[in-house]
């Protein structure tokens, strides 16, 4: 047996996180959707998404076909696994798993297989500002998950620990550190390091080979993915993986995703002056969207980077591969691929992106392979409507 995970509507909704990657393989909790699927089923994985995203992301052969946007729970677990064959299990119009002999898309099978409807509620990321706003459920799941019947590594006699809801996998290192679990558990991954001076209150995950640089403050809620590095203030965000906020500076009920970089002292806005709702960017209405909430802060997608400096306001979106730099607030929509600030954009060239992105890859002993070009030139030309300069 062998799931494929498939894109819903929340492809779209998710943009422009999403334009690099199927909506499974977003992180939130400390593992990929996708990761926590098949940890649980015990099973390997695939997706079924977006074309020109396919031959990074491909599909394999199997009958189990999963929402890559619902993350597990006992229940929905029970569900999926008491599917029989040409089955299909939703929850009003909301496929949530089918099992067929035939590839069909989730729309066919709503329609042609034998309906079991799902009656609980489930954790479903139809949004970027859910992405931070599940992170505390989905990161105390994955923590029981990754730590059921493993005995944690030791920390140094120099750390200072309040509770004992700590996990340190093997490799990691911490001094001179504080951990507060008294809230909610930390996790160490593998490789791990926390280096001296460092304040960390749970929910709080730290994937492998990551470091906390000195002197850092982060508060619960937080997940700092894969070969990533930390400092400064960090409150409820999730960094996706090999991305760096090395600095001082905040970053705060937020999103960054992979291979970003915040310069030294940048700061986002989380709370808006006169405390009223925040709206994010929406790429299908080329307008703002109400979001629901007072505390919302930057949404970075990948390859995106920012100089020292930088001040993003409430409800930030940055597009894939947007570069910003100068002094003041830029907008609050900062189109994929755009270069500049607040002082105005022009178009961060495909060229000039590519030799900067092949340059970052080499500093992580990583190729930009074709695949990777590829994928990176098609969003260029998908977002082509999108900068207005």
């Amino acid at each position: 047996m062998a799931i494929n995970l498939f894109d819903d509507k929340s492809w779209l909704s998710l943009r422009p996180l999403t334009f690099t990657r199927p909506v499974a393989d977003i992180r939130v909790g400390i593992l990929t959707i996708a990761e926590k699927w098949a940890k649980h089923l015990e099973m390997p994985f695939g997706y079924q998404t977006q074309d020109y995203l396919s031959k990074k992301y491909s599909p394999i052969s199997g009958q189990l076909f999963i929402n890559g946007a619902i993350c597990p729970d006992k229940d929905l677990l029970e569900a999926v696994m008491q599917l029989k064959d040409e089955q299909i299990l939703h929850a009003a119009d909301v496929v949530i798993a089918y099992k067929s002999s035939a590839a069909v898309s989730h729309s066919e099978a709503f329609k042609n297989l034998e309906r079991v409807a799902y009656l609980y509620g489930f954790v479903k990321i139809d949004y970027p500002e859910q992405i931070f706003g599940y992170n505390d459920i989905e990161l105390q799941k994955d923590f029981a998950l990754l730590t059921k019947g493993k005995t944690s590594a030791k920390l140094s006699g120099t750390n200072t620990i309040l509770g004992d809801n700590i996990f340190v996998e093997e490799g990691a290192t911490a001094e001179c550190a504080t951990f507060n679990t008294l809230q909610g558990p930390v996790y160490l991954g593998k490789n791990s390091q926390v280096w001296e001076g460092c304040h960390i209150r749970g929910s709080f995950a730290l994937c492998h080979d990551s470091q906390v640089k000195m002197g850092a403050k982060i508060y619960g809620k937080t997940t700092i993915g894969p070969f990533s590095r930390v400092g400064g203030e960090i409150n409820n965000a999730v960094i996706w993986g090999y991305s760096s906020k090395g600095h001082e500076g905040y970053l705060g009920n937020s999103v960054m995703g992979q291979w970003c970089n915040i310069g030294a002292d940048s700061n986002n806005s989380n709370l808006k002056n006169n405390y009223a709702e925040v709206r994010l960017w929406d790429y299908d209405k080329e307008s703002f969207r109400e979001t629901g909430l007072q505390f919302c802060g930057l949404i970075m997608a990948d390859h995106a980077k920012c100089a020292i400096n930088t001040m993003f306001n409430t409800g930030t979106v940055a597009g894939v591969s947007a570069n910003v730099f100068g002094a003041g607030f830029p907008r609050n929509f900062i189109p994929d691929f755009s270069w500049g600030g607040s002082h105005g954009f022009e178009v961060y060239t495909l060229n000039k992106m590519l030799e900067t992105t092949e340059k970052v890859y080499e500093r992580r002993d990583t190729l930009l392979d074709e695949t990777e070009r590829e994928i990176i030139a098609h969003v260029f030309e998908l977002t082509k409507q999108y900068r207005h300069f």
